[in-house]
């Protein structure tokens, strides 16, 4: 299954450059597949629901 960055929870928008970028710390492999488009199984996939946690208190 592929994973979608625009549902990670570290894939975040940076106003410095101005555009979304993973916040995870990629090696030189990682980032060429990231920029790439061709990240199968990111190992850092975490869905970014923040309701999770609110669902979990109830």
């Amino acid at each position: 299954m592929k994973s979608n960055c625009e549902s990670c929870a570290h894939y975040e928008y940076d106003e410095d450059y101005e555009c979304y970028t993973c916040q995870m710390d990629l090696d030189e492999d990682e980032l060429y597949r990231f920029v790439t488009n061709t990240y199968q199984d990111c190992p850092y996939y975490s869905y970014g629901d923040e309701y999770t946690i609110v669902r979990h208190q109830m």
